[in-house]
């Protein structure tokens, strides 16, 4: 009752709009501090005491060393720290607040400063911090580290390493660990383990995880139903953005879908139930998770990455994903240094099992994926001049394929504008957008124009950093003695722009060309955005492991008009992806875009001005 902790920041700021993209990936850090609630109470950073120890006549000098030191430390506070400790197990303390003062009474801990997430207090003087991973964004990061503090030492130390849901820490359980009331525990999340050791030392590796795989829970499932019924009105009409949901009925609306109930018999059933009762508010991101059910075994087939045709009774490489070996998550099978499989070779064997056309493919691949496998390849189906070469094929081609799209549509824009304009795919408007944005804007940034192609864009933040890097404008000119006069702002293409939208444009993806739009930077090509902008996050799990959303954060414009939500946004220029024109190579979408692009460079082009003549001061 004596001192109240907290963590603060001062570098904060660009993170505080935590919907927006501008906010992601941004370091910052906090620092710990302490309140003294009385005005009678001492500091708790009070100077210590540095005098020599004296010494009687003949005795030798010594050093305490750094473990005495913080022994002796403890030991002057033991007293204090008994009758706190004495005082948990009686009644509480009485609490008294100073607040005349009270700012100057808030002291800075000698706490180095950390990306602190979550703060506990263990036995008098003792604080637990969890520190994140250095850079957090949406589904991603690393464990954190859980720190120690003693204020009786005024020293910090590492207690435990990976600490957090999966590995990670995000923002809907930013406290994974809980100490003890006596302060000699502390138990947290590692992972998918939890642990539970002592706060005296740090757990190294994975001491002090428990054993959980003996648990067993009794369950009457007709019972749970019935309260996860109840719970799923409770979260629509305690988190709906809209308090009066959107007209509907909601004691009438639970009345009527309770009555099928007593017929559910599998968790399915129930999903069921619950999308076709929620379907009446009318409203995107309304999503419904099953929860627990039986495990089922995974054979996860490898894949080579590459398309196949039968040529001559035999599996043809047509096309040969190569990926980039610069990224683990790219790693191509077929292109890696030493196998060198080229496109027009043929596959004629896998794990010395022959293969011809009359066999799948796919069957001699079964749970081989991240495995290494020997295959025999050669430029002839009758196996002459054929060689084997070691493999590992990859559990999904999603992201080699993606890529390769990616890379294609580059090169064709361009081909298209003869090197004018640049290419810049945006997968969602969360970590692969901003990523995507990051690596190919800049990269491009010397380009008279730019294509920003956001189809299938599945959404994820309020992509404002997209857009204001796409409207910044021209400030100035610089000259350097060496190499081209360049502009500030240097990140930037001052030409025309044009962005590609499609009916699989979803949530963000509705919300980045609405902005495009408003901001009046260039025209929207290609079908209406799917038309989903109320918004989800942070609801409480339902007891079976399942969920639903309410849709909690409803877009409307400066106008003060409800706005994309149900019917999404329009393109300019509406241009189907014809499958025949795709299926030939083509891209009508693509086409379009470029053309607009070029029509408006060519009536606006892009002219440095005349750099002046250089001062003359004598």
């Amino acid at each position: 009752g004596k001192h109240l902790y907290f963590t603060a920041s001062t570098d904060i700021g660009p993170v505080n709009g935590w919907l927006d993209l501008s906010s992601f990936r941004r370091p910052f850090t906090r620092s710990v501090y302490v309140t003294v609630l009385r005005k009678d109470l001492p500091s708790p950073l009070a100077p210590q005491s540095d005098e020599e120890e004296v010494r009687k006549p003949g005795e030798t000098a010594r050093t305490p060393s750094k473990k005495a030191a913080k022994a002796d430390a403890k030991t002057e506070t033991k007293a204090e720290t008994k009758a706190e400790e004495e005082t948990v197990t009686g009644p509480p303390p009485v609490v008294k607040v100073d607040f005349d003062g009270i700012d100057q009474r808030t002291l800075a801990l000698p706490i180095s400063a950390r990306n602190y997430t979550g703060l506990g207090a263990g036995k008098t003087g003792v604080l637990f911090l969890l520190e994140a991973a250095p850079i957090l964004g949406l589904g991603e990061g690393g464990g954190g580290t859980l720190h120690k503090f003693d204020l009786s030492t005024r020293e910090t130390e590492a207690l435990a390493e990976g600490v957090g849901p999966n590995g990670e820490l995000d923002a809907f359980n930013s406290k994974p660990f809980e100490v003890s009331q006596d302060g000699e525990k502390i138990a947290f999340r590692r992972g998918e383990s939890w642990a539970v050791v002592s706060t005296a030392e740090a757990a190294e590796g994975e001491a002090g995880n428990l054993d959980l795989d003996g648990m067993e829970v009794l369950v009457d499932p007709r019972a749970e139903w019935k309260q996860i019924y109840d719970e799923v009105w409770r979260i629509e009409r305690d988190f709906f953005y809209d308090p009066g949901l959107h007209g509907l009925d909601l004691a009438a609306a639970r009345q009527r879908y309770g009555a099928y109930l007593p017929d559910i018999g599998h968790p399915s059933d129930l999903a069921y139930l619950f999308n076709d009762m929620l379907g009446e508010l009318t409203v995107g991101h309304l999503f419904v998770a099953t929860g627990e059910g039986p495990a089922v075994a995974e054979v996860k087939g490898g894949l080579l990455g590459a398309d196949y045709e039968i040529d001559r009774g035999h599996y043809r490489f047509a096309r040969i994903y190569s990926g980039g070996s610069w990224n683990p998550e790219l790693s191509a099978p077929l292109t890696q240094p030493g196998v060198n499989v080229q496109k027009g070779e043929y596959l004629l064997a896998v794990a010395g099992q022959e293969l011809t056309a009359a066999d799948d493919v796919h069957r001699l691949f079964q749970a081989t994926a991240g495995k290494s496998v020997v295959i025999k390849v050669g430029p002839s189906p009758d196996g002459k001049g054929a060689r084997e070469v070691t493999v590992v094929p990859v559990e999904s081609e999603t992201a080699l394929r993606q890529y390769a799209w990616i890379e294609d549509n580059r090169l064709k824009v361009d081909e298209l504008s003869g090197g004018h304009l640049a290419y810049v795919y945006l997968p969602d408007t969360g970590t692969g957008g901003y990523v995507n944005f990051n690596r190919y804007f800049f990269a491009q940034v010397t380009k008279d124009g730019v294509i920003l192609d956001e189809r299938y864009n599945s959404g994820g933040y309020a992509a404002d950093y997209v857009i204001d890097y796409l409207r910044r404008p021209l400030l100035s000119y610089w000259a350097s003695r060496e190499g081209a006069d360049f502009h500030t702002p240097v990140g930037s293409i001052l030409g025309p722009k044009v962005m590609m939208i499609n009916e699989w444009s979803a949530s963000g993806g509705d919300a980045m060309p609405w902005y495009f739009r408003r901001t009046q930077l260039g025209p929207l090509v290609g079908k209406r955005t799917w038309g989903g902008l109320v918004g989800i996050y942070g609801y409480p799990e339902l007891m079976n492991g399942g969920s639903v959303t309410a849709p909690r954060v409803g877009f409307w414009s400066p106008e003060g008009e409800w706005d994309v939500e149900n019917h999404g946004v329009a393109p300019d220029v509406e241009v189907e992806l014809d499958p025949q024109a795709w299926r030939r190579g083509g891209d009508p979408q693509l086409e379009k875009a470029v053309a607009l692009a070029l029509a408006e460079l060519e009536k606006n082009p892009q002219k440095t001005p005349k750099r002046p003549a250089f001062p003359v001061y004598h």
